[in-house]
């Protein structure tokens, strides 16, 4: 089964997840960031999972993402803003008719997360969500990972394949 792990990450939090989660998947998948989500790798994948840190309680828009760059940080890395918000992403996702499942990576506390809206905007370009989507703890405002977090989002990759392949006809 070929996935594709697409992502936004800012402090590295959700770039791991989105890796972990790729290695779960199996050898033929791999995470790749919103630029390397090419319409052309899109159309190879039997499977798109995408993920995105909640910022401000939602998906991050750019305007939250260029104030994120402008501000001061005492995280252990500058911010990487470089490649297009999955908000953006989404915007210009081509359409399709596959299976898509979402992650999202939050504090514990996050009253609303950014996989409701990344569901929205996938459903919206012709996807089939399938699974609940997922939330992964993030210790800290920039991180990092909760202890057995990147174990637990092998383990949810690993959890979609089966279902992929499960689902598959004979």
């Amino acid at each position: 089964m070929k996935a594709v792990v697409v992502y936004e990450s800012i402090f590295g939090n959700t770039a791991a997840v989105a890796r972990a989660v790729a290695a779960g998947l199996g050898p033929e998948s791999r995470a790749v960031t919103t630029d390397e989500a090419t319409p052309d790798v899109m159309a190879t994948a039997d499977l798109v999972v995408v993920g995105a840190p909640v910022i401000a309680f939602n998906l991050a828009s750019d305007k939250a993402r260029e104030s994120i760059a402008r501000s001061e940080h005492d995280g252990p890395t500058p911010p990487d803003t470089a490649h297009p918000s999955i908000r953006t992403w989404l915007a210009g996702v081509p359409e399709g008719c596959g299976i898509a499942a979402t992650f999202e990576t939050r504090l514990w506390w996050s009253l609303r997360g950014a996989t409701g809206s990344i569901e929205s905007g996938l459903r919206k370009a012709g996807y089939r969500t399938i699974g609940k989507a997922e939330k992964f703890i993030v210790e800290g405002k920039y991180g990092p990972l909760r202890e057995g977090e990147l174990d637990r989002a092998k383990a949810w990759g690993e959890t979609l394949a089966k279902a992929i392949t499960a689902a598959a006809p004979a």
